[in-house]
């Protein structure tokens, strides 16, 4: 298995390659060579097996120059009990009428990256190691709330590694920033910018494809990688839980070998959905891909319209992980769509860097119509679809779980499809407590750990350790910097002259 660039086709790396680099010189995002396959047999097998066994047995048919050891070291440290509060890694609650709720948010930071984030830097060290790179790896993150968090905690204090990360000042909820700005290690650093997730996430590419700071790395002993999901390694840990899901729901007898589900996600930057889409290309039965946001409606026009147009308004949101423009992921959709013609992408999104916009061809919109439906909700409709699970099932979800459960009951009634669906949810209510607090009717003004204990009452659920730890830990990191500072802030944290 090799990877390609979407924006070169001639390009060929191994997984190794591809994980340690981030993202491709020119530009573009790594994709796998060939989607592998799997069979029902091989997937009905799983049901039988741990998540570590599901992960390992994923894993082999992408990173096919690792071997069995350096992939079980790899799964068998990050999906570990110490790491997460649920045997099952990621858990299915029965929600109603053949409805599911995959919960992604039993790890260390409660929130659906650290399935990916805490294998990462597994992952990578190995990766280094195998390339005998020989040079610290700087990992530079944009976040809009959870990916940060769950990338700081996943490094931090891994040798031969420095985390840098960058999150919007008003764009992300104050137990996020709390997470963030309390992060512990000895080679983290976290900054605030003037502007919103798109500003950080496009700092942030502008630093990595800017070949005069790659070579004052490389002096200076160093390189650069990423920890979002332009990562293919932060992208395929995602496949492995929508094949995980399949097999638990066979071995649940939950459904049929070969019965077709849907897969609802709450999505901003469109990696945890395309994760779905490969799981389906290798096999996992899937009727429909539906694609949930909130008001910041990006996406759902694009895959009703074919036209992706960022020049709109941008919201803050009380589903902020969601609060995003530029959904970078949908470069690796597009390139798979268009018959992986790199010159298409180039053009594309040439026009959406020079004119914030461009449209796919009419085979293009036909296959997306067919893979995906798309919807979209504002705050208030997703405060009332958290009180409507709140009453009706004794069932709490935070804040962008909401939006996909809103988006699925609109796509019932518009098209009366009654097949089993799973709805990934992608955060712990308690990371937004005053937004689900508030949905639900109850008294908001409180600082935030006596809105995490009034959801402890109100939830009856139990509040995650790592967050209640939170309240005694003393902020570590407090600058806040112009955008266009981003290159100077990363200089600056490692001791690098310009």
């Amino acid at each position: 298995m090799f990877y390609k660039s979407t924006r070169n086709s001639a390009v060929n790396v191994s997984s190794a390659q591809a994980i340690s680099q981030g993202i491709s010189k020119d530009g573009g995002l790594f994709v796998p060579s060939e989607i592998p396959s799997l069979t029902m047999d091989e997937i009905a097998a799983l049901g039988n097996v741990s998540y570590r066994d599901r992960a390992f047995f994923v894993f082999s048919k992408f990173l096919t120059d690792f071997t069995e050891a350096e992939i079980r070291y790899c799964v068998d440290n990050a999906y570990s009990d110490k790491n997460f509060d649920s045997d099952s890694i990621a858990e299915l609650a029965h929600l109603f009428d053949g409805t599911y709720m995959l919960e992604l948010w039993h790890g260390p930071t409660c929130a659906f990256k650290d399935m990916a984030l805490q294998i990462l830097p597994y992952l990578l060290t190995t990766s280094a190691k195998k390339l005998e790179l020989g040079r610290k790896i700087v990992i530079l993150v944009a976040t809009s709330g959870d990916t940060g968090k769950a990338a700081l905690e996943g490094f931090k204090d891994v040798p031969g590694t420095e985390i840098l990360v960058f999150y919007p000042d008003d764009g992300v909820s104050a137990m996020q920033k709390k997470q963030m700005t309390t992060q512990e290690g000895a080679n983290v650093g976290v900054c605030a910018i003037k502007g919103n997730f798109d500003d950080a996430q496009n700092g942030v590419k502008a630093i990595f494809t800017d070949a005069a700071v790659a070579e004052t790395l490389d002096r200076n002993g160093m390189q650069f990688s990423s920890a979002n999901s332009i990562n293919w390694g932060r992208l395929a840990p995602q496949i492995i839980y929508y094949v995980s899901t399949y097999a638990q729901l066979l071995a649940d007898g939950g459904i049929k070998a070969g019965e077709k589900i849907n897969i609802v996600v709450p999505t901003g930057n469109f990696g945890n959905i395309l994760a779905a889409y490969y799981a389906k290309k290798m096999g996992v039965p899937v009727n429909k891909l539906i694609c949930a946001s909130n008001a910041n409606n990006v996406l759902t026009d694009f895959i009703n319209t074919g036209v992706y147009d960022r020049n709109r308004k941008f919201y803050t949101t009380i589903s902020p992980s969601m609060d995003i423009l530029i959904s970078s992921n949908l470069e690796r959709l597009l390139y798979h769509l268009c018959g992986e013609n790199d010159a298409t992408i180039r053009e594309w999104f040439g026009k959406l860097a020079s004119e914030g916009r461009y449209e796919v061809s009419e085979d293009v919109k036909k296959v997306l119509a067919e893979e995906f439906y798309a919807g979209c909700c504002d705050d208030a409709q997703t405060k009332a679809c958290i009180k409507e699970i709140y009453d009706k099932y004794s069932y709490t979800c935070d804040t962008h779980t909401a939006v996909a459960v809103k988006v699925y009951e609109d796509y019932k009634a518009a098209t009366g499809d009654k097949t089993k669906t799973v709805i990934a949810s992608t955060a712990s209510p308690y990371k937004f407590s005053g937004s689900v607090l508030s949905a639900i009717g109850a008294e908001t003004d409180a600082d935030e750990f006596e809105l995490v204990d009034k959801l402890a009452d109100a939830s009856k659920l139990p509040v995650p350790a790592s967050l209640a730890a939170l309240k005694d830990k003393d902020i570590r990191f407090t600058e806040t910097i112009d955008k266009a500072d981003m290159k100077g802030y990363v200089f600056r944290t490692l001791g690098i002259k310009e």
